[in-house]
Formats: C-alpha cells, structure tokens, sequence
C-alpha cells in the first residue's frame, strides 16, 4: 500500500515539538501515536518527537508524556507570539507539528508548522472547530463524507494550504461519536506517515505563495 513512500533508512531524524492540548483528564492520543509510531523501526517513518507542550498543566497530554518519556512544557496563557517563539527556540526542535492543539498559534513559521484537523477545509474549518464539534457539524449538515485533513499553519484557524485530504465516508446512523472514531482511527494510521513525508522535505511550502506548495495530487499515492 505504501510503495511509493520513500525509505528513510539511515537518515537524520528530524526532531519534532508537537503541540497537544488534550483535557484536564485525558487526550493526547495523537501525539503518543506519533512518538510510538516513531519508535517502531519503520524505514518509512524518519523523525523524533523531543518536546510535547500543553495548555493543561497536569492533563492527558502530561501523562502520557511522562509515561513515554518525551520533555513536557506547560504554556499559559497569553498564547503570544513572544511566548511560541521562545518555546520553538529552546526546544531544539525544527518542526513544530499541531495535533489537537485548540489555540491560535501566532508567529510559528509557516514553512515548518503544521496541523492535522478532523474534517475538511474550509468547510468544516475555523474558530471553534475542532474534535466532537466538527462531526457535529458534518451529521448536520447532511454530508456524505469528511475527511482527515493536514496543512500547514499560519496566523489564521485552519488556514494554510491543505498537502493531505483522505476522505473518510459518513455512513448511515452515523452519530458524531461514531464519525469521529472513524475519523480518528484514520489519523493515526495516517499522521505518521505524513508527518515524516513533510520533515523530510518530501512536503513542502514556502510560507507565502500557495503555487509553491510540492505535495502528491490526492491520495491515491498512498
């Protein structure tokens, strides 16, 4: 199925500063996926997760950081620009990868930050809009499908061009609990991948012009 993944045998890994806010009493499942997963020895799959940073002081993400090993920071607000530049600096990290993380990042570079969201842009995109809300919305608003969407990050909710799209079918009788497990078992499969595709340079954008963005048509390159 992924023949066309390049192998990154023997490469550098990049390192990695992801951001996940989880909830005072759980989540994060995304980011212990992308450590574990980079830990499996897969040729496919080429980065390090360093540091994990959390808007809950002793939440989900805390623990699972703790559990696995990987460097925890706290971040209060104000969410400032000063503040996610002073984070970014002293991780030692390269990358910044947003995985549930529900706050309005500000002067990440665009080039090396990224998101993964639960539904397609821009449709189902914007302040707001994240986790149970957004497959709330899809079963409401009659949708055929959703999608596990990642795209780099700017100043702006879930704007920055879209490098990955896989849609993800709405069944009938689907609840918002059960798109969204659905949903979710798709990012974990995926997220990964996609992550080592744009760390090591198979991805890109250079911050500013959307014809610069290098990235597979569609998804069928999987």
């Amino acid at each position: 199925m992924f023949s066309r993944l390049i192998s990154y045998e023997k490469k550098e890994k990049p390192k990695i500063i992801v951001f996940s806010s989880g909830t005072k009493d759980g989540g994060g499942s995304g980011f212990e996926n992308l450590v574990l997963k980079s830990r499996e020895g897969d040729s496919k799959i080429n980065y390090e997760v360093v540091v994990v940073v959390s808007n809950h002081k002793n939440g989900g993400v805390r623990e699972r950081a703790d559990r696995l090993g990987v460097s925890f920071i706290y971040f209060e607000k104000p969410f400032s620009a000063e503040k996610y530049a002073e984070i970014i600096a002293n991780s030692g990290a390269k990358w910044a990868a947003l995985s549930g993380w529900l706050k309005l990042t500000k002067g990440l570079n665009p080039k090396t930050t990224f998101n993964i969201h639960p539904g397609k842009l821009p449709e189902f995109g914007g302040d707001g809009m994240y986790g149970i809300h957004v497959h709330e919305a899809v079963i409401k608003a009659g949708a055929s499908s959703t999608a596990v969407t990642m795209h780099f990050v700017t100043d702006i909710y879930d704007d920055g061009p879209v490098f990955f799209a896989l849609p993800v079918k709405v069944e009938e009788g689907d609840t918002a609990e059960t798109l969204g497990k659905r949903v979710n078992e798709k990012e974990h499969e995926y997220q990964p991948l996609i992550t080592s595709m744009v760390v090591n340079g198979e991805i890109s954008w250079d911050g500013k012009d959307i014809n610069t963005l290098k990235a597979p048509d569609g998804y069928e390159w999987l």
